[in-house]
């Protein structure tokens, strides 16, 4: 399986350059790249504080990433941050996060690489989101005793580490100093291969801390007032695919007094496009900034990073990416504001959808019929609504406190103040 892992790193980067002349995302994470071991000898060439090295494989596990980021800002203000990302998706949209020191690419993984970025960078503690398992890295810093935490995990049985085959996955998980995992299932998976209470800890999903402050802090996004008009019917619709746009512009069309909010999970040109010839009349979000004013009632968002307060204007969320293989995307944004949230069949691997849709805080749907009884039912029987909406509010709220238990754990193994 080694041998196997190093081909993969050798082989991604090639065949990263081949496609990155007709892939944009390939091209920025080829040239995203280009030169950073000179770049990152420029930059730490000269630091003298401690380094707090925090690495997200994409956006999603940034927003687990981020309050452990927020709470080492907060609690050990001398440390600076290294924020780095494998893909574009995540460093593109959060390469001026305020709170990192640092942001960059992480350098593909190898022995030489591993080596060089750490010597170069330093750090005192190192944080790893969920599911990244990069071999050298890891090897190295257990090399050199540097703590290192994976946060969030959530592992399933049919993954590699459980396998007969998979020791070589075992052995980047021994070179975590510290697991934290989201639910008892992960644990006891992990137990069923060796790892002890003194090396696992449950600590739930720091997601949860996350979309509980950015609620707390909601700011009003005067166009968006604008736009709706005190419309007391409204659906948003975030991180949508092709799939979830054809059913829901077909719901749209018929029921011209609701209002609806697109926001796609890609705005590049072309899906942006496609979306305005999904949705009939509709207008984006640029096109309103100019005009002001608009007589449709379906705004297509073709920016990123407003996703997360547009929720709070629904009256029902739908959550895209449930009609895709990968799955849906973050339902918690939508729930914390205490909102029915409709996504699609493909929400098992996750385990706040499982667990939402059975406290019936979230309700999965097949098909274009569905979907449409469960948006009526919902806006015209008011005790079903509440009861729904109280339920996806409670559920997020009583998962709060991920992030404290890591917090601790910092602090009684005096992980930053030696």
């Amino acid at each position: 399986m080694k041998l196997l892992y190093i081909i993969f790193i050798k082989l991604y980067p090639f065949i990263a350059q081949i496609i990155s002349v007709k892939n944009d995302k390939a091209k920025l994470w080829i040239d995203g790249r280009k030169n950073i071991f000179q770049r990152l000898e420029n930059t730490f060439s000269n630091n003298q504080s401690p380094v707090v090295w925090v690495h997200c494989a994409s956006l999603g596990e940034f927003e687990q990433g981020r309050p452990i980021i927020e709470s080492i800002k907060k609690n050990y203000s001398s440390h600076k941050i290294l924020l780095t990302f494998f893909s574009p998706s995540g460093y593109e949209i959060r390469k001026n996060y305020p709170l990192a020191d640092w942001v960059f690419y992480l350098p593909m993984d190898g022995k030489k690489a591993a080596k060089r970025f750490v010597h170069i960078v330093d750090p005192k503690l190192i944080f790893f989101v969920k599911y990244e398992f990069w071999f050298f890295y890891l090897k190295e810093a257990k090399r050199q005793s540097i703590p290192t935490l994976l946060i969030s995990a959530n592992f399933r049985a049919n993954q590699p580490f459980f396998k007969w085959y998979g020791s070589f996955y075992r052995s980047m998980l021994a070179s975590f100093t510290h697991v934290f995992v989201q639910n008892a299932t992960s644990k006891k998976l992990l137990e069923s291969i060796g790892f002890t209470n003194n090396v696992v800890t449950i600590h739930g999903d720091t997601r949860f801390d996350r979309v509980i402050e950015n609620a707390a802090h909601f700011s009003e996004i005067p166009l968006i007032n604008s736009f709706l008009n005190h419309s007391k019917q409204v659906i948003v619709a975030g991180s949508t695919w092709l799939q979830d746009d054809v059913l829901l512009a077909e719901f749209a069309a018929k029921n011209k007094e609701i209002y609806f909010i697109i926001a796609p999970h890609s705005v590049e040109k072309s899906r942006i496009e496609n979306c305005k010839l999904l949705y009939q009349q509709a207008i984006t979000f640029t096109e309103l900034q100019e005009q002001k004013t608009t007589t449709t009632n379906v705004l297509i968002i073709d920016n990123v990073g407003m996703l997360s307060n547009l929720y709070k204007y629904a009256t029902i969320c739908y959550v895209g990416g449930g009609f895709t293989k990968d799955g849906i995307h973050n339902v918690l944004e939508a729930a914390v504001y205490g909102k029915p949230v409709i996504i699609g069949p493909n929400y098992k691997k996750y385990t706040e959808a499982v667990e939402l849709v059975a406290a019936d805080g979230v309700i999965s749907i097949k098909n274009a019929l569905e979907l449409e009884h469960q948006i009526q039912e919902l806006l015209n029987d008011l005790n079903k609504y509440q009861q729904v909406c109280k339920q996806a509010q409670q559920y997020v709220l009583q998962k709060a406190g991920a992030t404290k238990i890591v917090d601790e754990y910092i602090y009684e193994n005096r992980l930053l103040t030696k």
